[in-house]
């Protein structure tokens, strides 16, 4: 991709269909001090080895931005972010808590997110609302399309198989991974996502009409917006303060939004596959996490994704919305970790 394609935070697409909302809520801030590093990072977290944000071209027409912790000799583990979400959104500090675990962790902006490759295709809100009816529209590209360009960032760093872990949207892509590419899949981790089966697993209908509402592109608008989301979705026990929610959208906002790109991801969302039948044949382990407050995906789509699957465990987390708050990162890192050592 050419440089030139790479969105900016004056990317002209973000004025596209109003600039949507994500469909999850940012994580929790950081503060930052020399060095780029929150300044009560233990030592032993500082040293954890990053790399700068890196570009693979997965694709012809497909570039993806990614960053990486740990040590690459030790196992992978492979962080999907949701809808909208940035790699970003996997907070640095759980990143490399999960390296001291002993994983070399990758994380990634999808598609349409990002750093990573805009899709030139239009799609309107008409679209996702026929889709959201059940109804046939033409789509982009599929959550086998947004699967396999993980499966092909792994190959890009030379990785034949990793951990998956994945949120929401991402807890999909990292469903279809595991199905559709099971021979590069280790252990998989899905946390406040769904089957596919859209008796399960539910959005709330209140937040339809926030997700769709038009927003201005400029940054005040965007932390107004993310604050909203925040307090529809965001975990009610775990809740972020005022100046973590801006914090958190200026640096999402300086990455590059695009309102249209999210539409097209959310028309791989509700065009997705029931995975029911095929999550019953992995022979893997696998864990789930989900929040019993959560309104962007309701606990069902957990406790199903949990029952189609031979030996799944099932956290249920009481207080739990669709994010990733500061206070459950150790139970995250845990469930990853503990899903990995099953895999021998």
């Amino acid at each position: 991709m050419a440089s030139s394609d790479r969105p900016s935070a004056t990317d002209p697409e973000a004025l596209l269909d109003g600039g949507l909302d994500a469909g999850l809520a940012p994580p929790q801030e950081e503060r930052v001090g020399e060095g780029g590093l929150p300044p009560d990072l233990s030592p032993e977290l500082a040293a954890v080895p990053r790399s700068e944000e890196l570009f693979a071209p997965v694709r012809a027409d497909v570039e993806l931005c990614y960053q990486t912790y740990g040590d690459p000799d030790d196992p992978t583990v492979l962080l999907v972010m949701g809808l909208g979400g940035h790699l970003t959104w996997w907070p640095d500090r759980m990143c490399r808590m999960l390296a001291l675990e002993g994983f070399h962790v990758v994380r990634y902006d999808n598609r349409d997110v990002g750093r990573s490759t805009r899709v030139r295709s239009r799609v309107g809100k008409a679209s996702v609302v026929q889709a959201f009816l059940g109804r046939p529209v033409s789509v982009p590209y599929t959550m086998a399309d947004l699967a396999e360009d993980g499966v092909l960032l792994l190959d890009h760093l030379g990785i034949d198989r990793a951990h998956v872990a994945g949120v929401s949207m991402g807890g999909m892509i990292a469903q279809t991974i595991a199905v559709d590419h099971p021979d590069r899949v280790l252990s998989l981790t899905s946390i406040m996502s769904t089957t596919g089966n859209r008796r399960v697993g539910w959005q709330h209908p209140r937040l339809l009409p926030s997700l769709l509402s038009p927003r201005r592109p400029d940054l005040e608008s965007y932390v107004a917006s993310t604050a909203l989301m925040a307090r529809l979705i965001g975990s009610p026990a775990y809740a972020d303060t005022p100046e973590g929610i801006r914090a958190r959208a200026v640096e999402t906002h300086g990455r590059g939004v695009s309102g249209s790109g999210i539409l097209r991801q959310m028309l791989a969302i509700l065009t997705q596959p029931d995975r029911t039948r095929a999550l019953g044949d992995l022979r893997i382990p696998v864990a789930v996490v989900h929040g019993k407050q959560d309104r962007m995906v309701h606990v069902s789509g957990g406790r199903a994704t949990a029952a189609a699957v031979p030996g799944a465990r099932l956290t249920l987390v009481e207080g739990m919305g669709h994010d990733l708050p500061a206070g459950l990162w150790p139970l995250f890192v845990d469930v990853i970790s503990r899903t990995a050592t099953r895999a021998g």
